[in-house]
């Protein structure tokens, strides 16, 4: 029986991890607000150390 079902079963497995993927990328993302003030940040403290350095 589990032979005459193996596509339809690996694709509702594909399903699940493909939903429970975007999911947790969903939860996890960081904002915007908070990516502009970390690349801000960053490039702040380049132009720092490249002024101390010359």
């Amino acid at each position: 029986m589990l032979a005459k079902y193996w596509k339809r079963i690996g694709l509702i497995i594909l399903v699940i991890a493909c939903l429970f993927n975007i999911m947790i990328k969903l939860v996890n993302k960081t904002s915007l607000k908070e990516e502009l003030e970390t690349s801000g940040q960053y490039i702040l403290e380049k132009e720092q150390s490249n002024t101390t350095n010359e």
